[in-house]
C-alpha cells in the first residue's frame, strides 16, 4: 500500500465522459413544476405574449429563468447553467431571448403581473391538495406573514433612493404563508415600493394584504381562519379597519408601537396580572410575562373586539434600552381580535412572527439579494420570477422530503441536494424515457 502524503487523496480529473449531468439534483425542481402543472399554467397565462412563429415558449422562458434562480442564479444571465444541460431541461431560449420577453412583460405592466399571479394561485391550490395533511392550511385556518425588506443598489436605477437605514436601494413589502415548525414558508405577495416608503404605510399593508389573500385557495381569503401578522409597522387604524371591515373579518395580530397612553397603562398594571411568557418550545421562560391591557387605555376609535396585549422581559446582554421600557425591562405589544385563549399562547403566536424573517434570508439567497434590473417596471417582474423560484424551494420539499429535510433552506438544498452530479442512460425499450443514475441510485424522469 502507497503511503498517503497530505491531508486528501491525490484524484485525477479526465474530461470526455459521456452522459454526465451537473446540477442533477435540480431534477426534484423540474418534476415539482410537472407534477403540479406549474408548466402548463404559466405557459397558458403568458400565451398572448407569444408571437408568432416564435420558437421558445413564453411561460418555458419564464420558468427556466425561475429554476435558475432557485439553483442559485442572481440574475437574467444565469439561465446559461440550464442552457449547458439541455437533456436535462430541454431547449433553453437566448440571453436576448430571455431580455425581450422580460421587457414585453414590464411592457404590459399590470396585466402581465395579474397573468403571472392566477396562474401562480390556480397552482397553489393544486399543490396544497396533493400535500394533503402536509399542507400549511391542513388544520383549516393559515397564517399570512407580511414585512418590509430592503434591497440594497449598487447603481443607479429607477426608484431607488435613500432608506430609512440610511442605505440606497428599494424597500418592498412582502408576505409569506407560515408552514409552521415543520417546514417552511411560500411567498404570497411581493409589492416593489421605493427605498424611502414608510414602514408603516397603511395602503401598502391593505394592498399586500389583497395580493397575500388572492393567492390563498377561495375558501381562505376572508373569515377568522386566516390570521394576518405583522410587526410594528402595520399597527395603524386603516389596516386595522380593513382587515376588521364586515364580511371580510379576518383575524389579525399586529404590533403595535408603545405610545404613551399604554405605557401609563402599563404603568397600572398590578403585579397579580402578570403571567410567565412561553418560550418557543410553549414552556415557562424565565424574566418574561405578559399581561392584557385591554380596558385601560381608550380604544372607542379602534375596530370592535380589538385586544391589546403586553410583555415584558429581561434584555440580553448589551441591548439599549428605551425611553418606553419599564425599570430596565423591555416592552413590547400587540393588537389581536382572537377572542379567549391563554395569554402566553397568544403572544407566543404573535412572536412566531419572526420565522418571517427567515423566509426573507432565503428570499436574499434566492435572487433577491440585488434587483438585477434599472426600470422599476422590469424589477416588478424580477420579483415574480423570484417568488416562482421561492415557491419551487417551498412545494418540492413540502411533496417531496419528509423529517428535518424538509426544513432545509436553499443553501443547504443547493449543497446536499441540487447539485448531485449523474450519468444520463438512454432507455432501450423507448428514446422517450432516460434515467439519471446518481452514486448508487436511479432516478427515473420520463420524457
Amino acid at each position: 500500500m502507497s503511503k498517503r502524503i497530505g491531508l486528501y487523496p491525490r484524484v485525477r480529473v479526465e474530461g470526455g465522459g459521456r452522459g454526465a449531468v451537473s446540477q442533477a439534483g435540480a431534477v426534484l425542481l423540474v418534476e415539482t413544476v410537472r407534477k403540479v402543472g406549474l408548466d402548463t399554467a404559466i405557459s397558458a397565462a403568458l400565451a398572448p405574449w407569444r408571437k408568432p412563429r416564435a420558437v421558445h415558449d413564453p411561460g418555458k422562458v419564464l420558468l427556466d429563468v425561475a429554476l435558475a434562480t432557485a439553483l442559485g442564479g442572481d440574475c437574467l444571465a444565469d439561465v446559461a447553467m440550464l442552457r449547458a444541460e439541455p437533456d436535462m431541461f430541454g431547449p433553453v431560449a437566448s440571453d436576448p431571448t430571455v431580455s425581450r420577453l422580460i421587457d414585453a412583460l414590464a411592457a404590459a405592466g399590470p396585466k402581465a403581473l395579474t397573468a403571472i399571479r392566477t396562474a401562480r394561485a390556480e397552482v397553489r391550490s393544486r399543490v396544497w391538495e396533493l400535500a394533503g395533511a402536509d399542507s400549511p392550511a391542513a388544520g383549516g385556518s393559515v397564517i399570512v406573514d407580511i414585512d418590509g425588506v430592503l434591497v440594497l443598489a449598487h447603481s443607479e436605477k429607477q426608484d431607488a433612493t435613500a432608506t430609512w437605514k440610511k442605505t440606497f436601494g428599494h424597500h418592498p413589502l412582502v408576505a409569506f404563508v407560515d408552514h409552521g415548525p415543520a417546514g417552511s414558508g411560500e411567498p404570497v405577495a411581493a409589492l416593489l415600493r421605493a427605498g424611502n416608503a414608510g414602514s408603516n404605510t397603511a395602503a401598502d399593508h391593505i394592498e399586500t394584504a389583497q395580493l397575500a389573500l388572492a393567492q390563498l385557495p377561495q375558501r381562505l381569503r376572508r373569515g377568522r381562519r386566516t390570521l394576518i401578522r405583522t410587526d410594528s409597522g402595520g399597527g395603524t387604524h386603516a389596516f386595522l379597519d380593513w382587515l376588521s371591515r364586515r364580511g371580510r373579518w379576518l383575524s389579525y395580530s399586529v404590533g403595535m408601537t408603545i405610545t404613551d397612553a399604554i405605557h401609563q397603562a402599563v404603568l397600572k398594571i398590578p403585579k397579580k396580572a402578570w403571567t410567565p411568557a412561553y418560550d418557543a418550545g410553549g414552556t415557562e421562560r424565565p424574566g418574561a410575562w405578559v399581561a392584557e391591557i385591554t380596558d385601560m387605555p381608550d380604544l372607542s376609535t379602534w375596530p370592535t373586539g380589538m385586544r391589546l396585549i403586553v410583555r415584558k422581559e429581561r434584555p440580553h446582554p448589551g441591548a439599549q434600552l428605551r425611553f418606553t421600557d419599564l425599570d430596565g425591562l423591555r416592552l413590547t405589544c400587540f393588537a389581536t381580535n382572537t377572542k379567549g385563549g391563554q395569554l402566553a399562547d397568544l403572544e407566543l403566536r404573535h412572536r412566531r412572527r419572526a420565522r418571517c424573517e427567515d423566509r426573507i434570508r432565503n428570499a436574499r439567497d434566492t435572487g433577491l439579494r440585488n434587483l438585477p434590473l434599472h426600470d422599476t417596471a422590469q424589477n416588478r417582474i424580477w420579483l415574480e420570477i423570484v417568488s416562482l423560484a421561492l415557491d419551487l424551494l417551498a412545494w418540492m420539499p413540502m411533496l417531496a422530503l419528509t423529517g428535518k429535510t424538509r426544513r432545509w433552506e436553499p443553501k443547504k438544498l443547493r449543497l446536499r441536494l441540487f447539485s448531485a452530479a449523474a450519468q444520463l442512460v438512454s432507455s432501450r425499450i423507448s428514446t422517450e424515457h432516460d434515467r439519471l443514475i446518481f452514486a448508487g441510485q436511479a432516478w427515473c424522469s420520463s420524457g
